[in-house]
């Protein structure tokens, strides 16, 4: 056998023994139910009339692309840009 025969053999016993083991996985328990939001009423009433800083930039975040360069920068156009490049910072 030659070298390249034998990575083939080693990395199809790897796949094969990968296999064996994702079927005999338990299976995970599923998530609970997320818990209901607090009615409108009372979510008014605890907001202030102006903006926080959070969210404030909370929304300045969703207005941006947020696409992720392979360095973890995120791209500062609009969301939805027309253009081919994004800026990161």
């Amino acid at each position: 056998m030659s070298k390249m025969d034998n990575l083939r053999a080693m990395r199809e016993a790897k796949y094969a023994e990968a296999q064996k083991r994702a079927g005999s996985a338990p299976a995970r328990a599923k998530a609970a139910a997320p818990v209901a939001p607090p009615a409108p009423a009372a979510k008014k009433a605890t907001r202030t009339a102006a903006p926080t800083k959070v969210e404030s930039e909370q929304s300045a975040t969703e207005e941006l692309c947020g696409h992720r360069n392979m360095s973890g920068r995120t791209c500062t156009r609009e969301a939805g840009h027309a253009a081919k490049s994004h800026r990161y910072s």
